[in-house]
């Protein structure tokens, strides 16, 4: 069963989410609120393997919610997974979310189908971008061209995992090998993998790389097996 945490501030809204997901075989509603604070507390105590988090809400917002669930990171092979919901295509707060840490995002006027199908993407480790959003992220970070070096800040954005894990897809490694390596899951890895291009606002692996180098997380000289020490 995929353990799915419902925090939104609108009572009927997640009334009915949590009847559609409840309404599948393999996902099961654990707990539900109404902020990003309960919505901290209750994933740090309940560890549910989706926490579906409204951006838009009272006192702390899913997106700080969203940045202080994935700094917590116990177990790199449990990673607190969030999928963001709301009722907006793409805007600064979506964006900021998903540089925060979150998996994905849905919106609020998804068909039942493809929010079920959002939830067991992003439990499995994978991502999830509506279709519209895929589109207009996709569109922008395509106008972009070749990524320009991370900033200091936004270097710091990255968890040390996260920095491991780039210093090795700088040096051409596979999520496999990068997994070997690091003793943690594919799965794990290819989280970590979107979560480093979100944060950085790059559009795939090659400009990761570029920008590892250009940031200064990889000197060309080093051999692949230091990478893991250097991260």
């Amino acid at each position: 069963m995929i353990r799915v945490l419902l925090a939104d501030d609108q009572p009927l809204v997640r009334s009915g989410i949590g009847m559609l997901l409840a309404a599948e075989p393999d996902i099961e509603v654990v707990g539900e609120c109404g902020d990003g604070a309960t919505a901290v507390a209750l994933a740090r105590e309940l560890r549910p393997d989706v926490t579906l988090m409204d951006v838009r809400m009272p006192g702390t917002d899913g997106v700080a919610a969203t940045r202080i669930l994935t700094a917590d990171e116990p177990d790199p092979d449990k990673l607190v997974r969030v999928l963001i919901l709301t009722t907006y295509h793409v805007d600064d707060t979506v964006r900021e979310a998903l540089r925060a840490g979150a998996s994905g995002f849905v919106l609020k006027d998804a068909l039942p189908a493809e929010l079920a199908l959002a939830v067991r993407a992003v439990a499995r480790g994978d991502a999830w971008l509506a279709p519209a959003v895929a589109r207009s992220l996709l569109t922008e970070f395509a106008a972009r061209g070749e990524p320009r070096a991370p900033r200091a800040e936004e270097l710091a954005r990255l968890t040390e995992r996260e920095r491991q894990v780039l210093v090795q897809v700088a040096y051409g490694l596979s999520n496999a090998e990068i997994g070997a390596r690091l003793y943690i899951g594919e799965a794990t890895v290819k989280t970590h993998v979107g979560r480093v291009l979100l944060k950085l606002g790059l559009r795939d692996r090659a400009q990761a790389v570029v920008a590892a180098y250009r940031g200064g997380l990889v000197d060309p000289g080093t051999p692949a097996q230091g990478a893991a020490a250097s991260g």
